[in-house]
């Protein structure tokens, strides 16, 4: 069996047909099944036409209550792992069109309540100015096609949802993420005043980890943790999405330990405003 995250949709598909045929060779009904395993009748039914995606934890259980080996076990947990997780390419976002991810980034943000967002490389798009985000849409390096402008404009729009007190917004950034010089000095200060100024909303969590802070992990890259739903994380090459709660858990646990090593509140923005200032000390 060929585990490809790129293949994920495929793999869901495997995944049904295979506890289905699973379950028929038991000699079980979807009913007896639901009862042997604490779930309701129509959520194997779902599971089984592919309509719901089962989490490991569900597989899991579906496969003791119907008795299969240890190997065909393991087969279907691996399959369940990559049904949970999906891959986009960043030439297949740009196909699409910048503005249909602007408008996915939306949706997430939208739908949850909590938000945790863990920076290591450069703010999120929701920390940037417009004169930031010009610069990092036109990387030196296979550079971005498409209306830049209308993609910062969406940009610009997704920022209201900040300003929603119903939400909670977790922001953890690194030193070397606020003071990477993407940018001309004097558009340097002002998107570190913008990250300050947005630290001081009533439903904003702002940390940062100075370089001078040690660090018992390695901040391998960026994540983002969409209440208890999914994680997203940014590559170089495209997006990961994950599902599994307890991939979800495990970026939980990960921003919350780098959270411990961070300054917050006037400590974080006293750090914004020194190094705001060597930035347009440096004109």
């Amino acid at each position: 069996m060929t585990l490809d995250p790129g293949r994920a949709g495929e793999q869901r598909r495997n995944l049904a047909a295979a506890l289905k045929d699973l379950r028929r060779a038991s000699g079980l009904s979807g009913e007896r099944l639901a009862v042997r395993y604490g779930m309701s009748q129509s959520k194997i039914s779902r599971i089984e036409t592919g309509k719901a995606l089962p989490t490991v934890v569900d597989v899991q259980q579906i496969i003791a209550a119907l008795g299969i080996d240890d190997d065909l076990a393991q087969e279907l947990l691996d399959l369940a792992s990559v049904a949970n997780a999906e891959f986009e390419d960043v030439r297949a976002s740009v196909r699409r069109g910048l503005h249909v991810r602007q408008r996915e980034l939306a949706s997430l943000e939208n739908g949850a309540r909590h938000i945790r967002y863990f920076l290591p490389a450069m703010p999120s798009g929701l920390l940037q100015t417009p004169e930031y985000m010009r610069t990092a849409m036109s990387p030196p390096i296979d550079p971005v096609d498409g209306d830049v402008s209308q993609t910062i404009a969406l940009k610009i729009e997704r920022q209201a949802v900040l300003y929603d007190e119903d939400k909670r917004f977790d922001f953890l950034l690194t030193e070397s993420a606020v003071r990477w010089k993407l940018c001309a000095p004097s558009v340097m200060a002002v998107q570190l005043d913008r990250i300050a100024s947005v630290s001081r909303l009533p439903n904003v969590n702002l940390g940062i980890i100075p370089l001078s802070a040690q660090v018992a992990d390695v901040p391998f890259h960026t994540f983002t943790v969409y209440g208890a739903k999914l994680v997203t994380i940014e590559l170089f090459t495209g997006r990961f999405v994950l599902r599994d709660p307890k991939d979800i858990d495990h970026y939980r646990l990960l921003f919350d330990f780098f959270h411990g090593e961070s300054h917050t509140g006037d400590d974080a923005r006293g750090l914004l405003e020194q190094w705001s200032e060597e930035f347009r000390r440096s004109r």
